[in-house]
């Protein structure tokens, strides 16, 4: 395709990150008109950083990085408003309470809200989901004053929530459907040992048990409610954080194909022509072997931004995203992930895995039985350097190649030194013919040596 041309409107609908980061990307070589709708703010905000807000660690305004006087430097409308509908016919946006909106490109960058499971009593007062700035407003009003809340589901939502209500002194009870804390997605080690750590937090886990109903009171707010094996808990805040559904119900005639999200192929095109989607909202029709349909994270919807401002500005080339990553925070203990480590193994994975004492720190190493080849890392409590991870997934490091560079890994070697030399007992206990490098090489030599840079692109 020719690059988007200086007469023409690029709408975004969607400040989140990747609307913001698509219509930055454009802008820097391109001078069209550039609008981005937003029903949710007037700015852009940063999403992960609202639970402290909540907790007073920070104010609203600690968490917009970009002031008016930006945009206006930029060049870039903001419309607050909500997109009734999309008419891609007259490629028109008609709009709740502006005019309506012409587009010649018109990006879909919607984003997510809270997935609801039809329980009875899911529409009471006092239940809710933790997505956008309304739901926190909503969650300020819901938790004034109360002394119980109950929280359905895990996963990094769910963590999140339970650290907010508990900096309140709120009792807080979680009910996980698996035997393990997010065991949907740990390796049963580092499951149990994030389990634990929220117990020691206060956090009453209820394991393997599900939301059956819940029970209003007298004024229609939630008083309690029943699971699945007959417990009745006291509470006056319920919690969703059973997962989240992409924002795609305004497209209902837009004639844009969805399933559970808007589809799109590897340019992120949609059925429509001059209509895109990205990040939590897009769907990929045929997704490579083993990479999801959807990809849900921050870190991928700036990854989308910066693919598809290439192919609007000319430069046409498919989405790669190169190793998975992810990252989080549990409580105390951070998370991070590089590249596939799987709940479970198969019997051609095989792993080096180290956790203190304490249970405060583990590092998991994945690898092929039969190659040798890194397949994907955890830590947890310990930090890595991003651009060194990405790139041994990224050149298909084997285990000891890994093992050579392991000590220019650490944001601080000195700190993780006795850490590092456990897990090298571990790796030339289970490797008796491997023999000690000479001489480790340093970050900076690495960095210079294959010209890392700890930005998304890179590696």
């Amino acid at each position: 395709m020719n690059q988007i041309k200086a007469q023409e409107h690029l709408v975004i609908i969607g400040n989140g990150i990747a609307g913001v980061t698509l219509a930055q990307r454009v802008r820097k070589r391109s001078a069209c008109r550039i609008t981005i709708v937003s029903a949710e703010s007037q700015l852009h905000f940063s999403r992960t950083a609202l639970m402290y807000v909540y907790m007073g660690h920070m104010r609203f305004q600690d968490i917009v990085p970009y002031a008016y006087w930006y945009w206006q430097e930029q060049k870039i409308e903001l419309v607050h408003d909500y997109v009734e509908r999309v008419e891609t016919s007259h490629k028109k946006l008609v709009l709740r309470n502006g005019p309506p909106l012409h587009y010649d490109k018109l990006v879909l960058a919607t984003g997510s809200s809270a997935a609801y499971y039809d329980w009875p009593g899911q529409t009471l007062k006092g239940v809710q989901g933790l997505v956008s700035l309304q739901d926190l407003e909503l969650m300020e009003a819901n938790t004034a004053g109360i002394q119980q809340a109950v929280i359905i589901g895990g996963g990094l939502i769910g963590v999140e929530m339970a650290e907010m209500l508990r900096s309140r002194g709120i009792a807080v009870t979680m009910l996980i459907r698996d035997k393990l804390y997010w065991h949907n997605v740990l390796p049963e080690e580092e499951a149990r040992l994030v389990t634990d750590h929220i117990r020691q937090h206060g956090i009453e886990l209820l394991l393997q048990e599900e939301l059956q109903e819940i029970l209003a009171d007298e004024a229609g707010r939630v008083r309690a409610i029943h699971t699945r094996s007959g417990k009745e808990l006291p509470c006056q805040f319920v919690g969703i954080t059973t997962g989240v559904k992409p924002n795609v119900d305004f497209l209902k005639g837009a004639g844009i194909e969805t399933e559970k999200g808007i589809l799109v192929n590897e340019f992120f095109e949609t059925s429509q022509p001059d209509v895109y989607a990205l990040s939590d909202c897009a769907q990929f029709r045929n997704p490579a072997p083993g990479q999801p349909m959807m990809e849900q994270l921050w870190y991928t919807a700036r990854l989308h931004a910066e693919a598809l401002a290439s192919t609007l500005l000319g430069d046409r080339k498919p989405y790669q995203r190169g190793p998975w990553f992810n990252s989080a925070k549990f409580f105390d203990i951070e998370y991070q992930t590089y590249g596939t480590v799987p709940a479970v193994f198969t019997e051609q994975q095989e792993s080096l895995y180290w956790q203190n004492a304490k249970a405060t720190k583990a590092i998991r190493l994945l690898y092929d039985k039969a190659t040798d080849k890194l397949l994907g890392i955890n830590l947890l409590g310990v930090r890595y350097r991003h651009d060194l991870c990405h790139h041994w997934l990224q050149q298909g490091y084997t285990l000891h190649q890994v093992m050579q560079e392991l000590p220019a890994v650490n944001f601080d070697p000195e700190f993780f030194q006795r850490y590092e030399e456990e897990l090298l007992r571990q790796y030339y206990t289970r490797f008796p013919d491997r023999q000690p490098p000479v001489k480790h090489s340093t970050w900076w030599e690495l960095r210079q040596r294959f010209g890392l840079f700890s930005d998304s692109t890179s590696c």
